[in-house]
């Protein structure tokens, strides 16, 4: 506490003295600490939003000279601007953006009242008011609403923008929206700022769509990890998958390099056999073949699994045509029968 401030509040009265150390506790005690504005609540809902908030916050009320007392001998000094109109100390040990998601949240709808500045713009949807027909017609088509009695009620005919954001509500026009029932501005402590590990956070910082951020920073994620990866970055997260694409690709070079490893054996022993029954398929004499390889189809796997039949039904699309099948005949009957014969003895 500076000197100055020290010196204030020696001059204060008991009582004064008393509520500011009970207000610089409250600011001591929490991890975040911000101001509030509390303008236009009603006293009961007040204590009905300090009840809501018991347990995740603690809201404090009182004059604003020395709540400015309060912050300046707690050296938060950042929030004094913000000590202004109606305003009220609240502390939380959640983060910031908790605690304006949490606010936010507790606000309700409320009537306007005249002289007021209308926070948005104000609008009479389009549709029946559920009034009889009468003056209250003209009291609508008075605040600029598109208006009219039809089948037995008035109609408001459009959407109709009565008042832009900005505004001062008229005695007529706050007359009407309570008619109507319609609430258009939200009532609810206005986080003014927070500060929090010794940063200031305005509502502009703190108002973020958690969704999209959470969105955003997991598409980061995958795409850094995926940069990592091609890169060949080796870390935590990206080792097991650089682990995987080694293998696969030694795996690869492996079996086309037809290199006679333990592992790859049972895979190089598949695709010789793969490569046999199609050899042996495209032989016309099956005599010359063993009887193990007679009738094989070069499009028929065998079937060991669904896998096996997509490759089969692969092959079958791409099989030449009759006519390509029988040039390819007659050219094998052109060179002599001598080579069905072996084949024939090659395989025993």
């Amino acid at each position: 506490m500076s000197a100055q401030a020290e010196r204030k509040t020696e001059n204060l009265p008991q009582w004064k003295k008393e509520e500011v150390d009970e207000l610089q506790e409250i600011i001591e005690s929490y991890d975040s600490v911000g101001i509030v504005g509390i303008t236009g609540i009603p006293s009961k809902q007040l204590q009905d939003m300090r009840r809501d908030l018991h347990g995740t916050a603690e809201l404090r009320v009182s004059r604003n000279t020395l709540q400015v007392r309060a912050l300046e001998q707690s050296g938060l000094e950042d929030l004094v601007e913000h000590v202004e109109g109606q305003v009220g100390i609240v502390g939380t040990n959640d983060n910031p953006f908790t605690l304006y998601k949490e606010l936010e949240a507790s606000k309700t709808p409320a009537p306007i009242n005249e002289g007021e500045v209308a926070p948005n713009d104000i609008v009479i949807p389009e549709g029946d008011t559920g009034v009889d027909p009468g003056p209250f017609v003209g009291e609508l088509q008075s605040i600029g609403a598109n208006a009219r009695i039809e089948e037995g009620s008035i109609q408001v005919m459009e959407d109709s923008t009565v008042l832009e954001a900005g505004g001062e509500v008229s005695a007529d026009l706050s007359n009407v929206l309570n008619e109507l029932g319609i609430e258009p501005k939200e009532v609810g402590l206005d986080l003014r700022a927070v500060v929090a590990d010794g940063v200031l956070f305005d509502p502009e910082d703190l108002d973020i769509d958690v969704e999209a951020y959470e969105s955003d920073v997991s598409t980061a994620a995958a795409r850094a990890r995926n940069l990592a990866i091609n890169a060949s970055f080796p870390t935590a997260s990206t080792a097991p998958a650089l682990i995987a694409k080694a293998t696969g690709e030694a795996k690869s070079l492996g079996l086309q390099a037809a290199i006679e490893d333990e592992e790859l054996m049972p895979d190089l022993v598949s695709k010789a056999d793969a490569q046999l029954r199609a050899l042996a398929a495209q032989i016309d004499d099956e005599e010359a073949l063993p009887e193990e390889l007679q009738g094989v189809d070069a499009a028929a796997e065998p079937a060991a699994d669904e896998g096996d039949e997509e490759s089969a039904d692969e092959q079958d699309d791409t099989e030449p045509d009759a006519d390509e099948a029988d040039a390819d005949t007659d050219d094998d009957d052109d060179d002599g029968g001598d080579g069905g014969a072996g084949l024939g003895e090659m395989f025993g």
